[in-house]
């Protein structure tokens, strides 16, 4: 009986103790569900080295090497090449994620806005930091799509090296050759990644063939893949004759093997990797002298014999001059070729040290940063990013902006991982900063450590030469060229749900204009409302969107319209009198001017002066003369649209004793109006570059409907089973397009559209869109 007893004691403890602790468990699990939105448990990127195990790297623990092992690089590509999905393993490989992140899923690190997620589309560019073997790697994941190509311009701008991603089964695309014109213009170092080898229909060869064809770049083939598509398995490493074959068993990528190659097991690499490794060394000693010396010198007789490391280094030599583009393959959804992605990123790409910017002699070493982007935080305020040229910044650093011409104190100092950030004591030159505090700094601001500073550095620019015929303001030579906007293509009117929500409506564009300068916003004179203008339907489809979601603003969006620009066509002349008295004081202007089309195009007026307009009278009104034509200028006579490929020539001007500069603009700007209305007016249209991707079932189809949209086939290329139709059409007639394309396909096209130029309206078409303005069809 005694021992019934214990046993049902020990059992009853038992129970007990496994039902609290059960209850503990899903108390746990319950509490966990709650605090989810604020702490993703799968994907911590920046916690506390004890809270997240020993399997992923903290942010706190990032290296700072010397600026020798920094890279700034950018991943920049077409729309779904792969860019942000090469990015999600980069992190991953380097210790800084648990888990893998899909685009498909949206839980990638990088595309992080609630927007991007549904869409899985990158909308704006997004900066991680990260280490590699002793390199540290600022990475900016950039988007692909033609709308947001201002958030790939104002990256290229402070990035030393660049990454294009290639979809292996498309080779070059549209978007491919607009970032590639950005890295050109910019002057950055870049290698390529043939992506998507696995994908049906990759080919490597056609991949390289194009951009040898369309980028007119020299491709390097540092590697070669084993197989294609379906068959795809590894690479070969052309530079050190290996294969690197990953296990296909791996759920992640990481397991994989590096074998060289043998004359006994593979006969056929071996052969193939030894002709492409004496091709590529042929070609690195026609681009590199010094390669070529040595090659020619010790190793003409057996390339063989000759080190890799060698190779290596010409061809980070060649990179860096540009005159070739190394290569590489993989697969970023499939885990391959990654890793060998990373290790050319720090072996081929350039250090901050290795780029040669000129102004950083006049700074000797004082702060010298470009403000690239600036993002609104709730709780935060604006976070500024930064690229340091030179010198170091910390918490608390009072700093001068020269463009704004203030100063401002950095409250705190962030490293960027995606939309985490983690407090840092310094940052050193060559890094990119997220800054908290700067409340005045914008997109293109250059950033110094004081006014005195920004003085001393001017001196000595013009000791050294640099004020060589040059009648730049002191101010002017010592700002970093910041990034060129380009004219938005539509608009449409935004509305508050009532008229007290306005002033929050208004400081939710204002938030966003200063975080996207591609997003314009004014005011209707005539309606007296508000008017969004954007690169495109897709851009105010996500401001409208972000409005919302962000600023809790259920605004109401007018139909879009096309931003038509006006010109003129014949020679007018104007006089116009503004006699006003105000007061005790007469107002007198008389002025007689000349409005003209010009032979080259303007987009703004071209303002001349007659011999006869003497100097003292051009001395304290040329101001206000020039604001009067360029208000002038702003709206057209036909659709009040902006007036360009316009010259006015000043011919006469008289002002009475005492009149005010404003009632100069006003007689000024009332005279060219008048110039304006009596001549011939034309619209001009946007046009713009058209690229549909369709299959050879379909074509005739896509052809038909571009024929009524008043569209002009440049050329039809084909691209592997597909067929690439190139050609021009005019922007007011691409409205709802992807939808019709959609229709036309079964969904199996793609198409990219990008501004070309403004073009002149035909007759017919202008009077049916003047009518349609004036509500008589």
């Amino acid at each position: 009986m005694l021992s019934n007893l214990r046993i049902f004691a020990v059992n009853h403890k038992k129970i007990s103790s496994l039902h609290i602790c059960n209850m503990y468990c899903s108390r746990m699990r319950a509490s966990l569900k709650r605090i989810k939105p604020l702490v993703p448990l799968g994907r911590s990127y920046s916690s506390l080295p004890g809270l997240i195990g020993n399997d992923i790297k903290s942010l706190r623990s990032i290296i700072s090497p010397p600026i020798a092992k920094i890279r700034n690089i950018g991943i920049m590509a077409h729309i779904d090449a792969g860019k942000t999905t090469t990015t999600e393993r980069i992190l991953y490989y380097s210790g800084y994620t648990r888990s893998l992140g899909d685009v498909d899923d949206g839980d990638t690190v990088t595309d992080f806005m609630a927007q991007e997620r549904e869409r899985g589309i990158t909308i704006q560019s997004a900066a991680v930091t990260f280490d590699w073997k002793g390199y540290r790697v600022n990475l900016i994941d950039t988007p692909g799509h033609v709308d947001f190509t201002l958030e790939v311009e104002r990256c290229l701008r402070v990035l030393d090296g660049a990454v294009a991603v290639f979809d292996a089964s498309a080779g070059v695309e549209a978007q491919t050759l607009t970032v590639w014109r950005q890295a050109d213009k910019h002057k950055i170092p870049r290698i390529c990644f043939l992506n998507k080898m696995d994908k049906t229909g990759a080919s490597f060869n056609y991949a390289v063939e194009s951009i040898r064809e369309k980028l007119k770049a020299k491709p390097l083939l540092l590697q070669l893949p084993i197989g294609e598509a379906k068959t795809f398995k590894g690479v070969v490493d052309v530079v050190n004759k290996e294969k690197l074959l990953w296990n296909p068993n791996s759920d992640d990528g990481k397991d994989f093997e590096r074998k060289p190659l043998l004359e006994k097991s593979d006969p056929k690499l071996l052969k193939e990797a030894t002709e492409a490794r004496n091709a590529l060394i042929e070609q690195v000693a026609d681009l590199d002298d010094e390669f070529a010396d040595l090659v020619l010198g010790e190793f003409s007789e057996n390339f063989d014999l000759l080190p890799a490391e060698k190779l290596q280094t010409a061809i980070h030599r060649v990179t860096l001059a540009q005159t070739a583009v190394p290569v590489l393959c993989g697969s970023a959804l499939k885990n391959k070729g990654v890793q060998p992605l990373l290790d050319a990123i720090t072996m081929y790409l350039p250090s901050p040290e290795e780029r040669n910017y000129e102004f950083l002699q006049w700074y000797k070493g004082d702060l010298c940063a470009l403000a690239f982007k600036v993002l609104h935080d709730k709780q935060r305020g604006p976070l500024v990013f930064m690229r340091i040229y030179s010198g170091m910044i910390k918490p608390q650093l009072a700093v001068h902006n020269i463009n704004g011409n203030c100063t401002e104190r950095i409250s705190r100092l962030l490293l960027p991982f995606a939309d985490q950030h983690v407090e840092i004591p310094s940052l050193t030159a060559g890094n990119i900063a997220l800054t908290v505090g700067l409340k005045h700094t914008a997109t293109g601001d250059t950033i110094v450590s004081s006014k005195s500073s920004a003085l001393a550095a001017t001196r000595r620019a013009e000791r050294e030469g640099e004020k060589k015929q040059r009648h730049n303001s002191e101010t002017e030579r010592l700002l970093l060229a910041g990034v060129e906007i380009p004219e938005p293509v539509f608009f449409c009117t935004i509305e508050p749900p009532s008229v007290a929500k306005q002033p929050d409506l208004d400081h939710a564009l204002k938030c966003l204009q200063r975080e996207d300068p591609s997003l314009k916003v004014r005011l209707d004179p005539d309606s007296g409302q508000t008017v969004l203008c954007g690169m495109g339907e897709l851009h105010i489809d996500i401001i409208h969107d972000r409005i919302k979601r962000e600023y809790g603003l259920e605004t109401y969006l007018g139909p879009l319209q096309v931003a038509y620009r006006e010109t003129i066509l014949n020679s007018v002349r104007a006089t116009d009198t503004l006699d006003r008295t105000l007061g005790d004081k007469r107002h007198l202007v008389t002025v007689e001017l000349e409005a003209k089309p010009t032979e080259t195009s303007s987009v703004v007026p071209v303002i001349e002066y007659a011999a006869s307009i003497s100097e003292d009278i051009l001395k304290g009104s040329q101001e206000a003369i020039e604001n009067g034509i360029h208000s002038a200028c702003l709206q057209g006579p036909l659709l009040g649209s902006p007036i360009q490929d316009v010259a006015i020539t000043l011919h006469s001007l008289m002002i009475h004793p005492g009149t005010s500069s404003t009632m100069i603009s006003a007689c000024v700007s009332r005279c060219v109006q008048k110039a304006l209305k009596t001549a011939d007016k034309q619209i001009l249209e946007p046009l713009m570059n058209l690229e549909v991707t369709v299959t050879r079932d379909h074509l005739s189809a896509v052809l038909a409907d571009l024929a009524q949209r008043r569209g002009s086939i440049q050329e039809i290329q084909t691209r592997q089973d597909n067929r690439v139709v190139v050609g021009f059409v005019p922007l007011a007639e691409t409205m709802g397009y992807s939808t019709v394309l959609r229709t036309l396909t079964s969904g199996s096209a793609t198409f990219t559209l990008e501004l070309s130029n403004y073009q002149a309206m035909n007759p017919q078409d202008q009077s049916t869109l003047l009518n349609r303005r004036s509500g008589l069809t």
